[in-house]
């Protein structure tokens, strides 16, 4: 029995025994929660504690501000800055291209509002200022890198545009909050949201302009008041301030963007958030997501350009341009990174922000009396350049000072209000013959290649490579002069075919980026591949006016190249510089290189072949022509570009004209029409500021040049030839050839640069030919042929005999009057010449 009594309580005792420890477990577990809790409840006090005492640790350097204050500071929204010349007399105020106008509650559609909050803040009503777990939400995104942003209230926003920075630190979001509570203290509800859609920006109007408030936005997109737009254009425009520039239906010239779905789609987002929210019907919600808004976008419009024309718009973008990189720099960003077009675009717009509304002071170099007198020279003179069909030729004109390389004046085209292309700063284009100072000769002298009296061959040659590979090279409508020309007269007569020879051979001795690497880039001109092609001497590469004249300035500074600048400083409101100018010279050619090519480009405009400008100054001015005036001109294909670039010691104005098509030609008149017109544009200057041109100062030869004795015939030092095992002497004529370093070899049978075995023998042959008939006239005593001898040849510096001087000069004048009109017929010809 006692053994059945047990066995009948072993079941009873298991159970009682998983109960047992059933019990104890919920027991503990039940401590253990409590002990959670507790910590959880201690923990979260204490982490509002600390919270709370970093959150005023953050705010305690915020003073708290009183009604009137916020009032002020949320309604303001620029400081003036302003545009001054040289003297610091005022060119303009900068006035902000975003367009905003304020407008009173009642004058904003109860639709604009609705959508506004619908979409930008849901809970506006119910907070005061700030949402707590949307500001923890937005605190862990950017704490843990991961979820979206968020987390700012309407009046956060408002606090953040017009009272603090959008730096992301705490500090700042700590600042944000208090205020927005601030805020919602001092203003209501109503006033918050319309002081929002009043300051706002909301992307471009129809003109391309930059556009804020609600106002303008109506105004601008749909040409209606804001109280007046219907809930599709609500809609449209309550979605802008996300991304106004993507956003908006227009890009910046007012056009009408050819995708415009972005904004649509936002537009029905906007739509969809105020169905969510109650505030319009399903039926209104799906009639405005059918409506088709594209038929109310307004069409483009023309901005009034009247009080902001070139000066204004071409100081503004380079100061925006070193703010900009002033405000990459400040932030660590790389010049490298910079040059990325978007973090470029960026910071270009902060920059524009900055001036706008940063109370700067921005001191340009240009002369205000130069300045005007080029306008009104243009004005007057202008007409001078137009071609003999009556099309309307425009101009670009730079003026340097050659010490600086400040621009002291400028002409961006005829007419501002007609043309608004930059010809000065903008505008590139074919730079013709004017790129053979910088491109051909100057290095080639540099580099002891040639003198000035190397000759080089002018004979008939073909181009050896590319699509012409085979064609004949030509001098304007000639196809070589069929002799061996001095550097001085290539120069004068700016021959093609010479100045290929000469780029080749320094080419084949160098490397075919040496003259670009060494010479070109120094001097800031654009790299590409046409700098290395067998054409470039004829100046196919396109290039801006400031940059040509800013070439010249380094061959008229000794050498030296400034960069051209047009800003001398940048100050802020309370008078400190955030930027200042400094000069970072380049020494580009040798003082002797530089004097030997101004002592040339002086030939060039004495001489006159190419142009007339040194004979139409002096007319115009007697005292002005005195200037030690040095330069070279340049025509493109069918003359589309005509330039002319002219240096005194003290400054250099460079002058491109032509068609801004270019498709269109020009004729054969255009290089002469380019040097009257430039003659009576710095006369008009000189009028107005006549000491800024030093007309007495001259370009003198460096006294590293060295003056060579050398034979006339050959370029090369007199002597006598050997070919074909026959010595025989040059002849006896010599000149003063000019070099910056090494010199003139020995007279040699091929002597010259370029020309083939059957170009010398021809050239010889001429050569003795004419030695042969002076011997001849040495023998004749004619008294009247003795008498025109003397007076024919009063430049020839080595006669033994009248009657051979006299002869000697008429066959060499006969040649040189063959090249001068051979450069004078270059006026038509259908390639760069002079």
């Amino acid at each position: 029995m006692p053994k059945k009594q047990k066995h009948h309580n072993e079941p009873f005792s298991d159970r009682k025994k998983g109960w047992f420890y059933f019990n104890i477990s919920l027991r503990v577990l039940h401590s253990l929660l409590l002990v959670g809790i507790s910590c959880l409840i201690i923990g979260g006090a204490l982490a509002l504690g600390i919270g709370a005492g970093y959150f005023a640790y953050l705010v305690e350097d915020t003073p708290a501000p009183n009604k009137t204050t916020m009032q002020k500071e949320l309604g303001d929204v620029s400081q003036t800055s302003k545009l001054t010349y040289a003297d610091n007399s005022s060119i303009a105020t900068i006035r902000s291209d975003l367009f905003r106008t304020s407008v009173k509650s009642d004058q904003i559609s109860d639709l604009l509002k609705k959508a506004i909050i619908a979409t930008e803040d849901e809970y506006f009503y119910e907070h005061n200022g700030v949402v707590p777990k949307a500001v923890v939400r937005a605190l862990l995104s950017e704490a843990t890198g991961f979820g979206g942003g968020g987390g700012s209230t309407l009046t956060q926003q408002l606090v953040k545009q017009q009272v603090l920075t959008s730096e992301t630190t705490f500090k700042r979001k700590a600042n944000e909050i208090l205020l927005a509570m601030e805020v919602e203290k001092f203003f209501s509800k109503d006033e918050i949201v319309t002081m929002y859609l009043n300051v706002s920006p909301f992307g471009r109007n129809n003109k391309g302009q930059n556009i804020a408030g609600v106002q303008e936005a109506a105004k601008g997109i749909f040409g209606k008041d804001a109280k007046d737009v219907n809930l599709p254009q609500a809609a449209f425009i309550a979605g802008l301030p996300q991304s106004p520039i993507v956003y908006s239906p227009f890009d910046n010239t007012g056009k009408l963007k050819e995708n415009v779905t972005a904004g649509l789609e936002r537009k029905d987002f906007v739509l969809f958030s105020m169905y969510r929210n109650h505030d319009i019907t399903k039926k209104e919600y799906e009639a405005a997501k059918k409506y088709d808004l594209k038929k109310d976008f307004l069409k483009q419009q023309t901005q009034n350009n009247d009080d902001h024309g070139f000066l204004y718009y071409t100081i503004m973008n380079e100061a925006k341009s070193i703010v900009a990189q002033k405000l990459a720099k400040d932030d660590g960003v790389s010049n490298q990174d910079y040059e990325k077009k978007k973090t470029k675009e960026a910071y270009l717009e902060k920059a524009q922000n900055e001036l706008v509304n940063g109370g700067y002071t921005v001191k340009s170099t240009i002369d205000k009396k130069i300045y005007d007198a080029m306008q009104k020279g243009v004005a007057k003179y202008g007409y001078m350049l137009d071609n003999y069909n009556g099309d309307k030729i425009e101009v670009g004109n730079v003026m340097m000072d050659n010490a600086t390389g400040k621009i002291l004046g400028f002409i961006g085209s005829r007419d501002f209000n007609d043309n608004q292309n930059n010809h000065a700063f903008d505008t590139s284009r074919a730079a013709g013959s004017t790129i053979k100072p910088l491109l051909v000769y100057g290095p080639a002298i540099d580099q002891g290649l040639i003198g000035s009296q190397t000759r080089i061959s002018d004979y008939p040659a073909k181009w050896k490579a590319g699509e012409d590979a085979g064609k004949e090279i030509v001098n304007a409508t000639n196809k070589g002069s069929k002799t061996f020309q001095t550097v001085e007269d290539a120069l004068a007569e700016s021959t093609n075919i010479t100045a290929y020879h000469v780029y080749q051979e320094l080419q084949e001795k160098k490397s075919a980026d040496f003259v670009y690497d060494n010479y070109l880039a120094k001097m800031n001109f654009p790299a590409n591949n046409s700098w290395n092609v067998e054409s470039a001497p004829l100046g196919p590469m396109d290039v801006t006016t400031v940059q040509q004249t800013n070439g010249f300035q380094a061959l008229a500074n000794g050498g030296v190249y400034q960069q051209g600048y047009l800003i001398e400083a940048i100050t802020d409101s309370q008078g400190k510089a955030i930027y200042q100018h400094e000069n970072k010279p380049v020494r580009v050619f040798s003082k002797a290189t530089a004097s030997i090519m101004n002592d040339l480009m002086r030939n060039v405009l004495s001489q006159g072949i190419t142009t007339p400008f040194k004979s139409t100054i002096s007319n115009l001015n007697w005292y002005l022509g005195q200037a030690d005036w040095v330069g070279k001109t340049g025509s493109s294909d069918y003359y589309r570009d005509s330039w002319l670039i002219v240096s005194t010691p003290k400054v250099t104005i460079g002058s491109w004209s032509g068609m801004d098509s270019q498709k269109e030609k020009n004729d054969n008149g255009a290089g002469t029409r380019t040097g009257n017109y430039m003659a009576y544009l710095i006369n008009r200057i000189y009028m107005a500021n006549p000491e800024i041109f030093g007309t007495d100062q001259k370009f003198k030869l460096d006294d590293s040049v060295k003056q060579e004795t050398v034979a006339k015939a050959t370029g090369e030092l007199p002597g006598s030839i050997s070919y074909n095992g026959t010595t025989t002497q040059v002849p006896n004529d010599t000149t003063t050839s000019l070099w910056a370093k090494n010199g003139p070899e020995k007279s040699n049978y091929r002597f010259g640069i370029g020309g083939t075995d059957a170009n010398y023998a021809d050239y010889w042959s001429k050569i003795y030919a004419k030695a042969k008939t002076n011997d001849q006239q040495k023998n004749n005593t004619n008294s009247n042929n003795t008498t025109n001898g003397n007076s024919t040849n009063q430049n020839n510096t080595n006669n033994n005999n009248s009657n051979g001087a006299s002869n000697t000069a008429n066959n060499t004048n006969a040649n040189n009057t063959n090249n001068a009109t051979n450069g004078n017929n270059g006026a038509n010809s259908n390639n760069t010449n002079q």
